[in-house]
């Protein structure tokens, strides 16, 4: 969510609501997107919604695009596939239309698709956001640290598998399956994440920066028991701990230190100066882990929701 929101006179605007978007629309939204992070310094709306651009209309999924006289000036993604959770949404207005009441416009619009229940990502938590957040009448529900720390001279103790369990690397087309189930079982808890679906994972299969080699799979007796898939980000020279899971039942023997070890090892060969990750801020047991391995919070994403 990012809008600076002194409402004053303008044009008139229009916002339309859309399950799927045109090629065009497409390359519009994604050009505002990445105007909106060139200007703020972190992308407005996550990886997931980025993908939910492209393609045929998903299930739950709706655009809602603000124009002034033809022009795209702001977008939000409502996102309300949960049988449980409120509706998730992100929303963007451009730099150079801000303060003129469009993100208070996109928020209503997005209340009303709601029924008022909602809940809305302020990555970077910016002063505007929480104002904006506040004139809507949401409070805040969930934090998403960023954490960070150096990989040059990265020195870990050797990872130290329990009894019986060995690493290989994701196979494409193979392991989609199994994945799938452990990642599911792992984040069971995780709406976002544990709701990945074939075709999200085929999305990011499809995408530039997948790579099998940064993908480790932990096997005991021919089956998946967790996972560590890493992620670069080359042009800010980035390395991420993308996704860790283990499955439930084997949580708790020090096989996720092990493969956090793994994976940094992996960025740090890559020659990357950084590895990042994120991680729930009341999950209080994860970020004391990642603190012992050298990370420390880079930012913090809020997401704020109704009260009903």
């Amino acid at each position: 969510m990012t809008s600076d929101d002194s409402a004053r006179p303008g044009r008139p605007r229009s916002i339309d609501t859309l399950a799927e978007l045109t090629p065009e629309q497409t390359e519009a939204v994604l050009a505002l997107l990445g105007e909106a992070a060139r200007n703020d310094g972190q992308h407005a709306v996550s990886e997931q919604g980025r993908l939910h651009l492209r393609g045929p209309a998903r299930e739950g999924v709706a655009h809602l695009l603000l124009t002034v006289d033809g022009e795209l000036v702001g977008y939000a993604q409502l996102e309300g596939s949960d049988p449980i959770e409120p509706p998730a949404a992100e929303l963007v207005v451009h730099p150079a239309h801000r303060g003129r009441g469009h993100g208070r416009a996109l928020g209503s619009a997005l209340l009303a698709a709601s029924g008022k229940r909602l809940r809305v990502w302020a990555h970077g938590g910016h002063s505007a956001a929480r104002h904006l957040a506040q004139v809507l009448g949401l409070t805040l529900f969930r934090e998403l640290r960023q954490m960070r720390r150096p990989l040059a001279g990265l020195d870990l103790p050797d990872p130290r598998l329990p009894d019986g369990v060995t690493v290989r690397t994701f196979v494409p087309g193979r392991d989609d399956a199994a994945w799938l189930a452990v990642n599911a079982a792992a984040f069971a808890h995780h709406p976002e994440q544990g709701s990945l679906t074939q075709r999200d994972l085929d999305d990011r299969e499809a995408e530039e920066w997948f790579d099998p080699a940064g993908f480790f799979l932990a096997e005991r007796a021919g089956e998946l028991i967790g996972f560590h898939w890493t992620k670069v980000h080359a042009a800010e020279r980035l390395g991420e701990v993308y996704v860790l899971g283990i499955r439930p039942d084997v949580q708790g023997g020090g096989l996720g230190k092990a493969l956090t070890t793994i994976g940094l090892r992996h960025l740090a060969e890559r020659g990357l100066p950084t590895a990042m990750l994120y991680v729930d801020g009341d999950n209080k047991a994860a970020v004391s882990v990642y603190e012992r391995l050298g990370f420390v919070t880079h930012e913090t994403d809020l997401m704020y929701r109704t009260e009903s």
